[in-house]
C-alpha cells in the first residue's frame, strides 16, 4: 500500500506555481509599464517605445498567457498593422469597398488614427484617413480627401482594431488547445511562438468586428519579457473563400497625436468652436 500523502500536498505545489505566476505577472508588469514611460514624444521626435529587456519568461504556457493578458489589458497605446490577401472582406453594404490593408495608432480609452488600404469594385485601390475619437469616426473623402463623418452602411471604427479590456486581455486569457513552440526569430528579434484556438467574441472585438462569429486557430509571437503580442496570424473563411491576415503589433506606449480632423466640428466642443490645427 502506498502511505498515504502528507496533508495539503496534491494542492500544495499548484499553489505555490500559481504565486510564482502571479509575482512574475507583477513584476513583468511593473517592468513593461516602466519601459513604456520612458517612450513617447511630441512634434516630429521619434515616438517608438523602447522593448522591456531581462529573463524571458519560463517557458510555461500558463506563466506566459497569464502575464501577456495581463500586459495587454494594461496597453495604453500601440501601432497596429492588419494586412488581409485571399478572398474580399467587404466594409460597406453594397459590398464593393474590400480593405486590404490597415496602418494605424491607438490610445486609451478609444482614440484611433489609420490609413486604410480598400478596394473599389475588385479594381480600383486607394487609399482613405479614418480618425476615432470616442464615439465620433471621419473618414476622408476620396475624391476631395476632406473629411467627413463616418457614412451610413460603413462599418469600420479604427478604434476597434485595438482593445485592451475588452478584446486583448480576454482573448490571451481564453485561449485554448495552447502549444508553445518555443522561443524563435522573428523580424530580427526573438519571440515567443505560441499556436492556440481563440474565442470568437475577442476575434470579432481584435478585428474590428471584419471577422464574426467564428473561433480562429492563431499563431502569436510575444514579447519574451512582458508577453506583449508583437505579431498574429490566421486564417479565416468568408463567402467567396478563405482569407488570411496578418496582425502586426509595435510601438506598445509610444505617445501618438491623435486630434480630430481639421476644420470639423465635434461633439467635445461647443457649437461655435472648430478644430482648425
Amino acid at each position: 500500500m502506498q502511505p498515504n500523502p502528507r496533508p495539503h500536498e496534491s494542492t500544495a505545489r499548484p499553489q505555490r506555481r500559481a504565486r510564482r505566476r502571479a509575482l512574475y505577472v507583477a513584476a513583468v508588469l511593473g517592468l513593461s509599464l516602466a519601459a513604456s514611460a520612458c517612450g513617447g514624444g511630441d512634434g516630429d521626435a521619434d515616438t517608438s517605445a523602447p522593448e522591456p529587456t531581462g529573463d524571458p519568461l519560463p517557458a510555461d504556457v500558463d506563466t506566459i498567457l497569464e502575464v501577456s493578458a495581463a500586459t495587454m489589458g494594461a496597453t495604453t497605446s500601440v501601432a497596429f498593422q492588419l494586412e488581409r490577401s485571399g478572398a474580399p472582406v467587404y466594409i460597406d453594404e453594397f459590398d464593393s469597398i474590400s480593405i486590404n490593408r490597415a496602418d494605424g495608432q491607438f490610445e486609451v480609452p478609444r482614440s484611433a488614427q489609420a490609413v486604410l488600404e480598400v478596394e473599389v469594385n475588385g479594381d480600383l485601390t486607394t487609399e482613405l484617413a479614418a480618425i476615432a475619437l470616442n464615439d465620433e469616426i471621419w473618414l476622408s473623402n476620396p475624391v476631395t480627401g476632406d473629411f467627413e463623418p463616418l457614412p451610413p452602411g460603413i462599418e469600420l471604427d479604427p478604434s476597434m482594431f485595438f482593445d485592451p479590456k475588452n478584446g486583448w486581455q480576454p482573448l490571451m486569457a481564453g485561449l485554448t488547445d495552447v502549444t508553445l513552440h518555443g522561443l524563435v526569430e522573428r523580424d530580427g528579434a526573438e519571440r515567443y511562438h505560441l499556436s492556440a484556438t481563440a474565442p470568437a467574441e475577442q476575434v470579432e472585438i481584435i478585428t474590428a468586428r471584419l471577422v464574426r462569429d467564428v473561433s480562429v486557430d492563431i499563431d502569436f509571437w510575444l514579447q519574451p519579457v512582458s508577453g506583449a503580442v508583437m505579431a498574429a496570424e490566421f486564417t479565416t473563411e468568408f463567402p467567396d473563400g478563405d482569407v488570411d491576415w496578418m496582425l502586426t503589433l509595435s510601438d506598445y506606449g509610444a505617445d501618438f497625436d491623435i486630434e480630430p480632423p481639421r476644420g470639423v466640428v465635434t461633439n467635445n466642443v461647443s457649437d461655435s468652436e472648430m478644430v482648425t490645427a
